[in-house]
């Protein structure tokens, strides 16, 4: 195959117009089917909301500042709206000004990762490691202990308080 100007420029945008659909380099943690709950797409259709078909099966993202979860205070635990696995703790919590949800280190064993490589950068993904949902992102811009900042979709989580 002969590469011209045409062929690279064709190739180029076919690429951009696939990151814009979601087709991206990400691994695709819910699509891998190595996780204890797993629904056919038409099950988890039925399961959420499509808001939160979008972000947690979907990959995608909510706005910032959207989220009542963002301003969420009370002592108690954010779980997977996916699968109700517990997540993080509220003590883990903190506030990011970001927008969306953010702590420091999520509960053993709740979150699993992969590479996501949409957007043309390299980012951490942050997914649940009983169904796989996409939760958010996780950044080394977060406070002590951890250094860490789990960035996650309030739409991907619900809150459990705690019981006084």
């Amino acid at each position: 195959m002969i590469l011209d100007r045409r062929t690279i420029l064709t190739g180029g945008a076919i690429g951009a117009l696939a990151t814009l659909a979601g087709c991206s380099g990400r691994a695709e943690a819910t699509d891998s089917g190595q996780f204890p709950i797993r629904y056919t797409e038409a099950q988890w259709r039925e399961r959420l909301t499509p808001a939160e078909f979008r972000v947690l099966r979907g990959h995608g993202t909510e706005r910032p500042f959207s989220s009542p979860l963002d301003d969420e205070h009370r002592r108690g635990t954010f779980t997977c709206a996916g699968c109700n696995n517990r997540l993080f703790s509220s003590a883990t919590k903190f506030d990011s000004g970001t927008g969306w949800p953010s702590f420091y280190r999520p509960l053993t064993g709740a979150i699993g990762t992969s590479v996501d490589t949409s957007l043309g950068m390299t980012r951490t993904e942050v997914h649940c490691a009983d169904c796989g949902g996409h939760l958010g992102h996780v950044f080394r811009d977060g406070p002590r202990p951890t250094g860490l900042r789990y960035c996650m979709n309030g739409v991907a989580m619900n809150f459990i308080p705690a019981r006084s």
